[in-house]
């Protein structure tokens, strides 16, 4: 494949464009291969596995709303694998303990009888966390985990544990059940790159789940990533250029979200700050990358709105009561842009 980065683009970062052309070409061919491998695991959720996969290679966190069943804890398992990241589960619990996930120190006597304390590690200490029912967890425990997804390190007892690098959590949420949760605060929800919805598969996707996953065998997932190349496409894609087409598109989308400013705007109550046109300019970037370009274009940013904004956003009552819904307004934002 040959490509040139047009002149003009923005590139941050790295100034050699050949350099870029040829880390780039690499990186695509292994992304395409964990895609497929992937894929050949998790059935009829397609969107969902190019979105959790641009929010990892963007290098942020991701929010997977859905109800029961539809496979994400098995995403979640099988990305680690493909991947080669160290993945871990915590299931979220009302008694569950900030303690319980970032570890504590615990007194020990050695044989001469000195004491001294020693710090244990809790499940935190991974390189993919699956944050499961995070909602149903304390607001004290959600607080400390989104701590260290903000600051990559956790504090005990006055001293510093850095987290591995790359780290990254997928929380999950169940939009029915919301008896007994605590909501996440929208400067909490903030730091999550994507909010990403699952739906229902498809009838032919659900025949072949059916017909796959229920014999003596099932399918495991291999591993196609080594470790540390995840970190790597992660620099890639900071690197990446950006046109000034698709720098304006992003401006204009995410200031439009907020009140007074764009053509929705007596439905807003309050939108997005910037660090959604931050999220928004990687994870193009990195959608452009898995989908085999060297480049974003205006159409990643229509296709990333809705998970970029959903969760950084709110409807004012009047809106509500008229039946006016989130999706519907980014898509009126969209429009423009199509």
């Amino acid at each position: 494949m040959t490509a040139m980065i047009e002149p003009g683009k923005i590139a941050p970062g790295q100034t050699d464009p050949a350099a870029i052309v040829a880390e780039a070409e690499s990186a695509m061919a292994r992304i395409a291969a964990a895609k497929g491998e992937i894929g050949r695991i998790i059935f009829g959720q397609e969107a969902v596995v190019e979105q959790t996969l641009v929010t990892l290679i963007a290098g942020g966190h991701g929010l997977l709303v859905g109800v029961p069943g539809l496979a994400k804890t098995k995403l979640v398992a099988t990305l680690g694998t493909v991947l080669g990241l160290d993945a871990r589960r915590i299931q979220f619990t009302p008694d569950l303990m900030p303690s319980d996930i970032l570890g504590a120190e615990v007194l020990e006597q050695a044989p001469d009888g000195s004491r001294s304390f020693r710090f244990i590690r809790g499940p935190i200490f991974a390189q993919l966390l699956m944050a499961d029912e995070i909602n149903r967890a304390s607001p004290r425990t959600q607080s400390a985990l989104l701590q260290a997804m903000q600051e990559h390190h956790v504090t005990v007892a006055g001293a510093r544990h850095d987290l591995p690098a790359p780290f990254h959590v997928l929380a999950t949420q169940n939009p029915l059940e919301q008896e007994g949760t605590y909501p996440l605060p929208e400067a909490q929800l903030d730091r999550f790159l994507l909010q990403i919805d699952v739906y229902y598969p498809d009838r032919d996707a659900e025949r072949r789940i059916l017909l796959e996953t229920t014999g003596i065998d099932d399918a495991e997932a291999r591993p196609v990533l080594a470790p540390g190349e995840i970190a790597a496409f992660q620099r890639l894609v900071r690197s990446l250029p950006v046109g000034e087409s698709v720098v304006e598109a992003i401006l204009d989308l995410v200031r439009s979200a907020r009140p007074g400013e764009g053509r929705a705007a007596e439905a807003i109550a309050w939108g997005p700050g910037p660090r959604a046109s931050q999220a928004l300019m990687l994870a193009v970037r990195a959608r452009a990358l898995i989908d085999g370009r060297l480049a974003p274009s205006v159409d990643d940013v229509v296709a990333l709105a809705e998970p970029v904004l959903k969760h950084r956003m709110a409807l004012t009552f009047s809106a509500r009561a008229e039946g006016a819904t989130l999706r519907g307004v980014i898509d009126r934002l969209v429009a423009p842009l199509r």
